[in-house]
């Protein structure tokens, strides 16, 4: 899978089961600020990307995400 191919699926999946609108998807936005992701979705989405992408993220994994770039380049680094 391309990091096009993932960034185009975490998006797809961020606004089909998340609401959120694509044009505030940009990689320099902060997860929480600027697109609006709390605790709760955070758990939902660990899930997300476990039946997508086929693997678990563990939730230490996403301490040092901050921007949405960041949550990208992680599930890249798992599925390259």
């Amino acid at each position: 899978m391309t990091k096009e191919e993932v960034i185009s699926t975490i998006n797809q999946f961020l606004v089909e089961d998340f609401e959120i609108d694509e044009s505030r998807l940009k990689p320099e936005n902060l997860i929480t600020t600027d697109i609006g992701i709390d605790s709760l979705d955070i758990v939902d989405i660990i899930v997300r990307v476990n039946e997508v992408f086929g693997f678990k993220l563990d939730k230490n994994e996403l301490v040092n995400v901050k921007t949405l770039g960041d949550f990208y380049e992680l599930i890249y680094s798992h599925v390259r």
